[in-house]
């Protein structure tokens, strides 16, 4: 393959001689040439910078690689899935996601231990409601550095995975290490490196299969928000896009919701399908009053999480003394056993679930392009305004309204999954960016990304139908 990415690397080379600095500079091209040569030939490319199409029902590869093909074809459903899906993103969606500043927009490009992972389950709530010891009561003992206390006590976000021994790689450290997702926190700045953690915890069943997240308690107004000195709202939208399951633990005693609760709430939307609310606490009250707390948290809920189902609420005592009042103590068992069998289960499911996040990530990526492709599309030299001032005049809200709804009839995507306006609108002006200077959408990348959607993923579910029919028999 090297020859003919020096071949292209010469087509290339003519076409710049005529374009001006900024478009080579940010061309696709140059992405996926720079790409192939980092990984040594992998891919082909044809005039558009896409890798060539083959016959196969993987088409990603090139007609070198016959021989690692029928190598790959007897690994394991979860490092297959995890290898071919890393191929893809890297190889088809990275680039455009460069090009478009997708990563500043949403959340950090992913990384090989993204896809490699076990999975994430994310435990949110505000301080004092039983977090660190819930997560304790899961692992059937204390993790270190973990400390419980009425006050706020866990300050810090603490990823607990399984080790050979006992120990605490601080934030800096932990995002170094390859086999582990946690390399894109290095987006977020050393203020968030300075409060994470990875405690490593031998001899856990649980933790075999699983990446717990332990979250610093939600606090109540802006002083404390201020104070944290880096977005935690962000974290948490990055956390969730990255895990299984998100845990939202409540005390009976506690049901107020706060401002920044309700803003780490709002930033899981898209993920409403992966939470679970926890009742704690729940045997220290009466029945009759449990009945009441349960109605106003489902109350308290539906003013946040706007979804049309009501939200599965697991009621409780999570720890390991007797229960205080033991009136529903065969009701909390039968919770506490739904909700481990729910969590244990992740495994099971976590690959399928991977194909589910790509894909998602892939169409937000596709309309992203797409709209960036637009507004830089709208710029015109013969206009009377400045680039700037015809910039303000497309990332007006009526403007941009009108804009995705057309892209949408033309690109038969729904209207509800382009970005809020108004959002949008502010992420170009915090960020800086000049639309103008973004590089024209290359043909055939739109058709490219709708070809993975519906050729390439079937093909995956295929294997994996493939894999659990051979268990079955």
């Amino acid at each position: 393959c090297f020859p003919e990415i020096i071949a292209q690397m010469m087509t290339l080379r003519r076409g710049w001689r005529s374009a001006s600095p900024w478009r080579w500079r940010r061309s696709n091209h140059v992405l996926a040439v720079a790409a192939a040569l980092k990984r040594g030939g992998i891919e082909r490319f044809d005039a558009r910078g896409l890798g060539s199409s083959s016959s196969r029902s993987f088409s990603w590869f090139s007609s070198t690689e016959d021989s690692r093909v029928e190598d790959e074809e007897n690994l394991e459903p979860r490092e297959f899935v995890g290898l071919h899906l890393s191929k893809i993103y890297f190889q088809k969606v990275l680039p455009l996601e460069q090009a478009y500043m997708y990563d500043k927009f949403h959340t950090p490009s992913w990384t090989e231990g993204d896809f490699n992972s076990k999975p994430i389950v994310l435990v949110l709530g505000q301080y004092s409601v039983g977090k660190t010891t819930f997560i304790s009561h899961l692992l059937g003992k204390t993790y270190p550095g973990s400390h419980i206390s009425p006050e706020p006590t866990t300050d810090r976000f603490v990823a607990i995975c399984d080790g050979a021994k006992e120990r605490v790689i601080p934030g800096n450290a932990a995002v170094m290490q390859e086999g582990k997702p946690f390399q894109t926190l290095k987006t977020y700045g050393s203020q968030l490196l300075n409060r994470f953690e990875c405690v490593e915890v031998p001899d856990s069943k649980l933790l075999e299969d699983l990446i717990l997240i332990d979250s610093p308690g939600v606090l109540s107004g802006e002083k404390q928000r201020i104070e944290r000195g880096y977005d935690f709202s962000g974290l948490v939208r990055h956390w969730a896009e990255r895990s299984e399951r998100i845990l939202l633990i409540f005390d009976a005693h506690k049901l107020d919701i706060s401002d920044e609760l309700k803003e780490a709430i709002l930033s899981l939307k898209g993920n409403e399908d992966k939470i679970r609310c926890v009742l704690n606490k729940a045997d220290r009250v009466g029945t009759q009053e449990l009945m009441r707390v349960y109605g106003a948290l489902l109350w308290s809920l539906g003013k946040v999480v706007f979804t049309p189902e009501v939200m599965r609420i697991f009621i409780g005592s999570f720890w390991d003394k007797p229960y205080q009042r033991t009136e529903l103590a065969d009701l909390f068992d039968a919770e506490k056993k739904s909700l481990m069998g729910d969590i244990k289960s992740l495994p099971q499911n976590s690959t399928i679930r991977k194909i589910n996040e790509f894909a998602k990530r892939l169409r937000h990526v596709k309309v992203h392009s797409i709209v960036c492709d637009s507004l830089c599309n709208k710029f015109t030299i013969l206009s009377m305004q400045s680039r700037e001032q015809q910039q303000e005049a497309l990332l007006r809200p009526e403007a941009l309204r009108q804009t995705f709804s057309k892209l949408a009839k033309q690109h038969a995507i729904h209207i509800g999954d382009f970005p809020d306006p108004e959002s949008f609108a502010r992420s170009i002006e915090q960020l800086e960016v000049k639309l103008w200077e973004f590089s024209r959408l290359q043909t055939g990348y739109v058709e490219a990304m709708d070809k993975l959607l519906i050729d390439e993923m079937p093909c995956l579910f295929e294997r994996l139908g493939n894999e659990a029919t051979k268990d079955d028999v």
